[in-house]
């Protein structure tokens, strides 16, 4: 079974082997071609020089390694059979992080600026008052929905770009004057929708201000999670760009 690892955000450690199974990954290091090749080093050595010192020397490392390769959980898993863990490498990246990947240009200055302001929207919101935070409580987790999906499109956006650049660069692509427009309509569409959340974002700073003087007025909270609601749509509504 394998144990979770308190340092490793409890992720799962090496499994915890029976004795038999231990016995068959010793087994498995012991015949390690490296370390056989240890033993036959040390062999060669000693018959040339006779030096008597080798033979201890030569066992020494040679259980060293055996005794690494039987704690190696990579050598566990394939003498066991054991499937390695699945990690998601995408999990728990931030979309700032994901911002890098996309080409340097216009549109990756454009993603910066948004998701500064939005990080800026997220602050205003954690250093308000209590009652703030209270009527704002829903709009955090919109908002980082937003900036996740304005990421998602940025990539997609740059990849259908990329498409578009590839297929008109190929003989025959007076064929696909229809599919390319469509793309490229589609890649224009991201765009748009891009800066327009650059400009929402700007202004959904200043109505958290608003909210944070005004606490009493419910329906300004309602109104800011209502227009997050939207943009969330319109940014999930592009969905996959890569496809005409």
């Amino acid at each position: 079974m394998p144990v979770s690892d308190p340092a490793n955000g409890g992720a799962p450690g090496p499994p915890s082997l029976t004795p038999q199974a231990r016995r068959r990954v010793v087994r498995a290091a012991a015949l390690r071609p490296l370390n056989v090749l240890v033993l036959v080093i040390g062999a060669v050595f000693f018959a040339a020089t006779l030096a008597w010192w080798l033979v201890p020397l030569t066992l020494a490392t040679y259980a060293a390694l055996v005794f690494l390769g039987a704690s190696d959980p990579i050598l566990q898993r394939r003498t066991l059979g054991l499937q390695a863990p699945v990690i998601d490498q995408a999990q728990d990246v931030s979309p700032e992080r994901r911002a890098r990947w996309l080409p340097r240009g216009e549109v990756r200055q454009k993603v910066d600026a948004a998701l500064a302001e939005y990080r800026k929207v997220v602050a205003a919101i954690e250093v308000s008052d209590d009652v703030t935070r209270a009527v704002l409580e829903d709009t955090i987790p919109r908002l980082h929905a937003t900036a996740d999906r304005l990421v998602d499109v940025a990539l997609q956006r740059e990849k259908a770009a990329e498409t578009v650049r590839d297929l008109r660069e190929k003989p025959g692509a007076g064929t696909r004057s229809d599919d390319l427009r469509r793309l490229q309509t589609r890649v224009d569409e991201a765009d748009a929708e891009i800066s327009a959340t650059h400009e929402e974002l700007l202004d959904l700073r200043a109505k958290v201000v608003r909210i944070s003087i005004d606490t009493d007025d419910a329906r300004k909270a309602d109104a800011l999670n209502a227009s997050l609601d939207e943009l969330n749509a319109r940014l999930e509504a592009l969905g996959d760009m890569t496809s005409p």
